[in-house]
């Protein structure tokens, strides 16, 4: 009876231990980002690495901001052992002159630490502090770089999705982060292939769009990142949408109604 206790006793140490030590670890690069000073109206973007230092691979089901002026994006999957992560914070100064001090909470499923604790702070300035960037600024800051500024999807018909890919390249000397689009029309979503692109760099812009209008279309999309010299870069999406085949048939047979039988 007492050598089976013991066993027990036994296994139930050896579980302990290798639950204690099969777990992931999380290691930011740092867990505070301070802007300095910004131009009202600029979309403030930093991007926090982390990196899984445990031997257990680490999923971040969730990241909340502490107001909605800050947006937070995340890595959806896993982070194994030995490999990095990203947590993206763009914060937008548009109306909120002063000073800030944000928070952004990320939940992991780290028994040891389930949550940890981001900050981004600053102050934004006047709106035309763009054009006071110092050269230092100017020369440290990413660049967006694009070959065309325009595309042709010819003939579509109404109601249908298209792609347009444009090859975006930075020049600058600090990452890139494409950080949303804005048209008039609202037809148009995005998509990258690199959340974050390193100086050199090459990736793919897609911009999706919706043929909801009849006739000639020039939808000017404005394309929005963290380049200090060139945040909004405009690009256009041309089109000729016309009714669709299947819509003119339904027309059709619903002008003659045929009568049950």
């Amino acid at each position: 009876m007492r050598s089976k206790l013991f066993l027990l006793t036994l296994l139930c140490f050896i579980f302990a231990c290798y639950t204690a030590k099969a777990q992931g670890k999380l290691v930011f690069d740092t867990e505070t980002h301070d802007f300095g000073i910004i131009a009202e109206g600029t979309q403030a973007t930093h991007v926090f690495k982390v990196r899984n230092e445990g031997n257990e691979p680490v999923v971040l089901p969730s990241v909340q901001a502490s107001c909605g002026c800050t947006t937070p994006t995340w890595t959806k999957k896993p982070i194994m052992p030995g490999d990095t992560g990203t947590i993206t914070a763009v914060y937008n100064s548009a109306g909120r002159p002063g000073p800030f001090h944000k928070s952004i909470t990320v939940y992991s499923n780290n028994s040891v630490q389930p949550q940890h604790v981001l900050y981004i702070k600053g102050e934004v300035g006047p709106k035309d502090l763009i054009s006071e960037l110092t050269p230092e600024r100017k020369a440290l800051s990413p660049r967006l770089a694009i070959g065309s500024t325009s595309y042709s999807f010819g003939k579509l018909e109404k109601g249908q999705k298209a792609i347009a890919r444009f090859l975006i390249r930075n020049t600058g000397r600090q990452p890139l982060v494409i950080q949303g689009v804005k048209s008039a029309c609202n037809c148009v979503i995005y998509r990258t292939s690199k959340s974050e692109i390193k100086p050199g760099e090459v990736a793919t812009l897609e911009l999706r769009y919706n043929a909801a209008m009849l006739g000639e279309q020039n939808e000017v999309v404005t394309v929005l990142s963290n380049d200090l010299i060139m945040p909004n870069l405009r690009l256009t999406l041309k089109a000729k949408v016309v009714e669709g085949k299947a819509s003119k048939d339904m027309l059709r047979e619903g002008a003659q109604p045929t009568p049950f039988r």
